[in-house]
């Protein structure tokens, strides 16, 4: 475990993590140029991670748990914060929230009852943290540069973010109960 932390993959993956309480105190005290250079920094950290463990064949059981943690983090971080100073609407942190919620209870729960351990992101959920990763862009950028078709662009983004996450909050649903059906007919065999 110790050696996996000191790969440089898993060290990025921890810098981003380091990042969050700073992002989130820039954007409490509208320091926005700040929070905006900050999240840009962790982003490209996230991108480069991925690939330096691809790379450098330094894929690790830690790396595949602690990238999404600190996504995670970072996503759901801000836009309560960003839903706190009133630049994201409520509707959006909560719907984000529950679901993640959700798939959170139900992959523990499922993990300790039978025993699943195969919750791989789906395409509707990498699409929806790709759009939740625009959409905070944009509404960071709109507080750098309140240009019009950046404000478009946030609230355009902001409604994919609330389809994308009904969608893969369904498509999670539909999934794991085909993977339950699949170990339920493996294991009657």
């Amino acid at each position: 475990m110790i050696r996996d932390l000191l790969l440089a993959p898993n060290q990025l993956t921890l810098m981003r993590l380091v990042f969050v309480p700073f992002i989130v105190i820039c954007a409490l005290d509208n320091h926005w140029r700040a929070a905006l250079t900050l999240f840009v920094l962790a982003g490209l950290s996230d991108g480069l991670d991925g690939w330096l463990a691809r790379r450098l064949q330094q894929r690790t059981v830690l790396g595949q748990y602690l990238d999404p943690i600190a996504d995670k983090l970072l996503l759901s971080g801000l836009f309560l914060v960003l839903s706190m100073v009133h630049q994201i609407p409520w509707r959006y942190t909560v719907l984000v929230f529950s679901r993640d919620i959700c798939i959170v209870a139900t992959t523990a729960l499922l993990y300790i009852v039978a025993g699943m351990r195969d919750f791989r992101p789906s395409f509707f959920g990498k699409a929806n943290t790709g759009a939740q990763i625009a959409a905070i862009f944009f509404v960071l950028l709109c507080q750098v540069t309140p240009l019009y078709w950046l404000l478009w662009t946030k609230l355009v983004l902001l409604h994919l973010v609330f389809v994308l996450t009904l969608l893969s909050g369904l498509h999670y649903i539909v999934l794991t109960g085909q993977r339950m059906k699949g170990r339920a007919k493996s294991s009657a065999a």
